[in-house]
C-alpha cells in the first residue's frame, strides 16, 4: 500500500466530520483562542497513543500470539460497526450540550474519538503489512495533520455547512469506509482459509 492509501484509510477511521459536533458541544462554554489550545493539545496527545501503538502493536500481538488474519478479520468487523454507526448516526440533538463538568483532557477527544479502536487496530495491520516505518509514520502524520485542521475549523465548517452538510458528509465517509472494512475482512479470510490449505 501506498503512504496516501493508509493515510486516508487512518483519516476516515479518525473521522474528523463525524465528531465536530462532539468537540463543538464539549468546548462551547471556552473563548475561541482556549477551544483551539485545547483541541491541538488533545490531537497531539492522540497522535502520541497511535504512534507509540505503531511501534508497540506488532510486539503486542506476537506477545498475546494473535496473528495477522486474526487482527484483519477482527478489525474489519470493527470498523463494518463503526461505519453502520456513521452511516445511521444515533439522534442527537446537536444544539444540547452533552454532559461534562470541565474541560475535557484525554477522554473522550483524544481517546477514543481520535485514537479509538478502529484506529488502533488499522495501525497494527498496517504496520505488519508496511515494512517502511517511516511509509506508517508519515501516512498517520497526514491523516492527523487533515484531522487536525477540520477539527480547528469546526465552528467554521459548521456555519458553512450546517448539521445536515456535516452529517451528510459523515454518511459519505462511513460509505467509503464500508469498502474498505469488507475487505479487510475479506483479505483476512482469504488469509486465513489459504494458510489452512497450506496446514492440509
Amino acid at each position: 500500500m501506498t503512504i496516501l492509501s493508509i493515510a486516508f484509510a487512518l483519516f476516515l477511521l479518525m473521522d474528523p466530520i463525524g465528531n465536530i459536533p462532539f468537540y463543538i458541544s464539549f468546548l462551547k462554554g471556552l473563548d475561541p483562542r482556549r477551544q483551539r489550545i485545547v483541541i491541538l493539545r488533545e490531537m497531539l496527545i492522540a497522535l502520541g497513543i497511535i504512534i507509540v501503538f505503531n511501534f508497540i502493536g506488532d510486539g503486542l500481538m506476537r506477545f498475546l500470539n494473535v496473528n495477522e488474519e486474526t487482527v484483519q478479520i477482527g478489525g474489519g468487523i470493527i470498523l463494518f460497526l463503526l461505519c453502520l454507526k456513521m452511516i445511521f448516526p444515533e439522534g442527537h440533538d446537536p444544539n444540547e450540550s452533552l454532559p461534562h463538568a470541565a474541560e475535557p483532557f484525554i477522554v473522550p477527544l483524544a481517546v477514543p474519538l481520535i485514537a479509538g479502536p478502529s484506529v488502533l487496530a488499522a495501525v497494527m495491520i498496517y504496520t505488519r503489512q508496511e515494512a517502511d516505518n517511516l511509509v506508517m509514520i508519515g501516512a498517520i502524520l497526514i491523516a492527523w495533520a487533515a484531522s487536525l485542521v477540520i477539527l480547528i475549523s469546526s465552528s467554521l465548517l459548521k456555519n458553512i455547512l450546517g448539521w445536515r452538510g456535516i452529517l451528510a458528509l459523515e454518511r459519505l465517509m462511513g460509505l467509503v469506509l464500508t469498502l474498505i472494512a469488507i475487505q479487510m475482512f475479506l483479505n483476512g479470510v482469504g488469509a486465513f482459509m489459504k494458510g489452512q490449505q497450506i496446514s492440509f
